[in-house]
């Protein structure tokens, strides 16, 4: 390899006729081998909490709710592939009118005044006990995750510690998620794009645990949404809390009856 890649750089040097030195769209600027582009160690950790933060490994309970799938399945409003697609990009555009505000606004701002007025507003905003529930055990459960992984922001630990012991708050998803993003250095865009990636990918998730399509053909359907998934984001993004607005009513009613279930696997 190492010959290959010196044998390439000295081409490079060779000189050229006059008639190589006109402008030919053939030519190329060869990079020397094994030269890095232009990054960052600090840039390149941060990719890697972005990955972690993505990876369902992380224990925030995300693979505990289904977004109403189970429900709508059992009342018969999905029973395929086709109606699993129709649900989720509705989940998306729900999802991106009424909860991307919020993970945007505690982004652009993550200190604890406005994590607590975002907080209490979507607190005020959820009156579907099933998802308001769902929102503050996924909440609660990546603030005590990111507060323990991300030491090296302290700034998380404090505050999760300060609003325990106040009992103020309630812990909802969506402005929790922008406050990590936003202390450990993701930019809004990225972040907005996360959460719609992840609420993509539990709602897959949950239709194959939930044996309506095969590991196989749910990544081909997620592959299939994301087209969607960017339009939904494109839509939604940078948009104030005080524009935030519920766009599918049938599936708040619907995962608001999954309490009322016989037999189920979800929690929501």
């Amino acid at each position: 390899m190492n010959s290959k890649c010196e044998s390439l750089h000295h081409s490079s040097q060779e000189p050229q006729s006059e008639s190589d030195n006109s402008n030919s769209p053939m030519e190329y600027d060869i990079e020397p081998c094994g030269r890095s582009r232009n990054t960052t160690p600090a840039n390149n950790l941060l990719f890697w909490t972005q990955c972690q933060l993505l990876d369902s490994i992380l224990p925030t309970g995300g693979f505990a709710h289904s977004y109403g799938l189970e429900a709508a399945i059992q009342a018969h409003i999905i029973s395929g592939p086709e109606d699993l697609k129709t649900h989720a990009i509705h989940v998306l555009e729900n999802t991106g009118s009424l909860l991307l505000p919020f993970v945007y606004t505690a982004n652009r701002s993550p200190d604890m005044e406005t994590w607590s007025r975002l907080d209490k507003m979507l607190e005020a905003t959820l009156t579907n006990e099933v998802s308001r529930r769902a929102s503050v055990s996924q909440g609660s459960a990546l603030l005590r995750v990111a507060a323990t992984v991300f030491s090296e922001v302290p700034s998380l630990k404090n505050m999760r510690d300060a609003l325990l012991v106040s009992r103020t708050l309630s812990f909802h998803h969506a402005p929790v998620f922008g406050l990590v993003c936003g202390l450990v250095g993701i930019d809004s865009e990225t972040t907005q794009r996360a959460y719609m990636f992840i609420t993509l990918r539990d709602v897959i998730s949950a239709a194959t645990r939930l044996n309506l399509v095969g590991p196989l053909g749910a990544a081909v359907l997620q592959h299939q949404i994301a087209l969607v998934a960017e339009e939904m984001v494109q839509k939604w993004m940078d948009r104030p809390v005080e524009e935030a607005c519920q766009t599918a009513p049938l599936l708040d009613i619907v995962q608001g009856c999954h309490g009322y279930l016989f037999s189920k696997m979800f929690s929501s």
